[in-house]
């Protein structure tokens, strides 16, 4: 599917009519196991936690979107991450992005360490600091980028450039932006990460996450951790991803479309101290992203200024659902502090900007003058 435009790939990697009926959409291989001639004489399955036929379809088809030569999914975004950790042996050091998702800085600074990985924290937007940081046990580099929820943004060539030169791969969370906005591979990156609960799914039904490389051995010890470890993508989850992206480009132009004219609308109001996102002129990272992305995505962090305005403003919404998660269809606003971010210790996410003050919404695809009215409506009790 290379020689495909992306919204054509999202609709037709990896699937082909179902050869027995001729179906169209996949079947769901709802089975554990699978029938064999002879010992080990079998028509390529064994084990549904080895490999099943739904599962192998969606990573074929996500290998093509980040245009990766492979793919594995797991039955979470976090599952995806630790099973990249798995690949990893005591001694080994991993270089992680000062601000990422609550879950991520949870798993790296709490499980880890336990594992004698050494685990060690750095502004990503600064080279210098981050070339201080790979000792020569450091086997990869991981960054997000827009980061969460402070919308930093990396510049991917520039460290796919530095961690190569140290002997280190980097590794993308793409999971704010999905491979329509940005592919992190043909930036330089080495591995790319997605929680497919996310905008790969699109619709909040549904649990999963991916890895995606081009390095065939990485590759294989993936594969070897997926059908040891296993946490295995279920046949069904893999059927709902696989029907969620296919909407994913249509979906994610309109939310970015809904999002830009929301942070403009929230940059401008008086009672909004700080926005952050992509798409204004303003980002301390817009120039970058400008050249990696092919736009800013739909999520935006707001801060305004203390939790009493946050409370105010939370109790007032309607058709905006507080909640945890993002990249659904629906408008879904979070608290990061109490929330995604939760488990980091106070002071620090006070220095990352992480503040009682700071909201994140996740922009969905409904009209965006009634997402602009009830906004309005929720500040004016500010």
């Amino acid at each position: 599917m290379s020689n495909y435009k992306f919204e054509t790939s999202v609709v037709h990697a990896g699937e082909d009519p179902d050869p027995y009926t001729g179906a169209v959409i996949p079947p769901i291989y709802l089975t554990s196991t699978y029938s064999q001639s002879l010992p080990g004489i079998h028509k390529g399955y064994e084990y549904s936690r080895v490999s099943n036929p739904t599962r192998d379809i969606l990573e074929k088809k996500l290998a093509v979107l980040e245009e990766g030569r492979f793919a594995k999914v797991f039955a979470s975004g976090m599952s995806a991450i630790s099973a990249l950790a798995f690949t990893l042996k005591s001694g080994d050091r991993i270089v992680v992005s000062r601000t990422v998702y609550g879950g991520t800085y949870r798993f790296f600074s709490h499980l880890m360490v336990k594992m004698g990985i050494e685990v060690d924290y750095a502004d990503v937007t600064y080279l210098e600091q981050v070339e201080k940081k790979l000792g020569d046990n450091t086997r990869f580099l991981f960054i997000e980028t827009p980061a969460n929820p402070s919308m930093e943004i990396s510049d991917i060539k520039m460290l796919s450039k530095l961690a190569k030169s140290r002997g280190v791969k980097l590794v993308v969370d793409n999971t704010f932006l999905s491979p329509y906005l940005q592919q992190p591979l043909k930036l330089g990156a080495d591995v790319v990460i997605h929680s497919t609960t996310k905008y790969i799914n699109g619709h909040s039904d549904s649990l999963g996450g991916v890895v995606v490389t081009n390095d065939k051995q990485l590759a294989e010890e993936l594969a070897f951790v997926q059908k040891t470890q296993g946490a295995v993508l279920s046949p069904f989850e893999a059927f709902l991803i696989l029907r969620g992206v296919k909407t994913l480009a249509i979906r994610m132009e309109k939310q970015q479309q809904n999002a830009q004219k929301i942070a403009v609308y929230l940059y401008n109001h008086p009672k909004v101290e700080k926005v952050l996102y992509p798409g204004l002129e303003t980002h301390p990272g817009f120039e970058i992203h400008k050249k990696q992305a092919r736009g800013p995505g739909a999520m935006i962090s707001f801060d305004l200024g203390n939790y009493e305005n946050v409370k105010k403003f939370l109790s007032s919404l309607s058709i905006i659902t507080l909640a945890e998660s993002l990249g659904g269809i629906e408008t879904l606003i979070s608290h990061p502090f109490t929330m995604t971010h939760a488990s980091m210790d106070e002071n620090l996410k006070r220095e990352l900007g992480i503040t009682e003050g700071l909201l994140r919404i996740s922009v969905g695809i409904e009209n965006v003058n009634d997402l602009l009215d009830e906004l309005d409506r929720a500040l004016s009790r500010v």
